[in-house]
């Protein structure tokens, strides 16, 4: 059965609350929870961006969900560090985290002051991080001369099963590449046939283990409320690759995205207040057989919407399922 989540968005919401928002969430029924590790929002208008490695000690001790995160190593984190990360949780709270690996965006690895290399170069990397990563938590001491350097390397505190690395895609091509090594596969919402290719492709090319989507949405109980949440906090989040990985500041996203028609800011978030709404779009979702989706309400307050979820959409969502 299909698994409902709550993203923790710590590009919007400042940790503390974000604790209290993910704990409210799983007593009104969600049954996991993932975040994006991200050094900067997309928008000074969202306004936090909490260091999410720190906040996932402290929220997976509070609950009892299990949790992912999003990653991009290789620039601004050495994938030795990434693995000791990953490692320590995994150590600590067996079974209950995941780790997504994906190529990131400028406007988090720029910080480095290095160079953002091209697309190809950053796939390149990363499956060199993927492979380091992969060595040290079977227990190998790594060294290791290429794109990322690693000198004789040994993670001394392992979980007895390492956490699953989860390919990070938004487009059909790196769907298809990331098969060759993750051990799952997680994207966004998108339209349902592009979702389809991006599964097909994924599994064509061998890709095993479980399908994680996260779903932009927002709602309100006034369908002009829901209306403005999206278009105030996610206008910045529309455009896609290669413009949203090479902007490099969230004073850029701001300036690009100043003329942003609403249609475009609905065509990436699910916007109604109606929940009925809500409940068709993600069995739509649902029945593309993803494992775990994950519910982003893209406004800052998260309480009326994880109830309104919680009691209205989740309960006929799992009937559906």
């Amino acid at each position: 059965m299909t698994v409902f989540g709550f993203h923790a968005s710590h590009e919007q919401i400042h940790p503390a609350k974000l604790l209290e928002a993910v704990i409210h969430a799983e007593r009104a029924g969600f049954g996991a929870a993932m975040s994006s590790d991200h050094f900067s929002p997309w928008s000074t208008r969202q306004g936090q961006s909490g260091f999410a490695w720190s906040w996932l000690g402290a929220a997976l001790q509070a609950t009892n969900l299990s949790f992912g995160v999003v990653n991009a190593p290789g620039q601004r984190y050495h994938p030795a560090i990434i693995a000791q990360a990953i490692g320590t949780l995994g150590a600590m709270y067996p079974g209950r985290f995941w780790a997504a690996l994906g190529s990131g965006e400028a406007s988090n690895e720029h910080i480095t002051g290095d160079a953002w290399p091209r697309k190809e170069l950053r796939n390149a990397r990363l499956r060199e991080c993927v492979d380091v990563i992969r060595a040290l938590l079977a227990g190998e001491e790594v060294s290791h001369d290429g794109l990322v350097r690693v000198d004789r390397a040994r993670l001394w505190t392992r979980p007895e099963e390492p956490p699953a690395l989860i390919g990070a895609a938004v487009s059909v091509e790196t769907a298809r590449w990331v098969a060759d090594w993750a051990d799952g596969l997680i994207t966004v919402n998108a339209p349902i046939p592009h979702l389809k290719q991006m599964i097909e492709a994924y599994r064509e090319a061998g890709g095993r283990g479980p399908l994680h989507l996260q779903v932009h949405v927002s709602w309100a109980p006034e369908q002009a409320e829901a209306e403005s949440i999206a278009y105030e906090q996610w206008r910045s989040n529309v455009f896609p690759p290669p413009i949203c990985w090479d902007l490099d500041t969230a004073e850029h996203f701001d300036v690009v995205s100043e003329q942003v028609p609403m249609e475009k800011v609905t065509s990436t978030v699910n916007v109604s207040a109606d929940l009925g709404r809500h409940v068709g779009w993600l069995e739509e979702y649902l029945a593309l057989g993803f494992d775990q989706i994950a519910l982003h309400h893209v406004g800052q307050e998260q309480r009326a919407f994880i109830d309104a979820f919680g009691a209205e959409v989740l309960p006929k969502l799992r009937s559906a399922g």
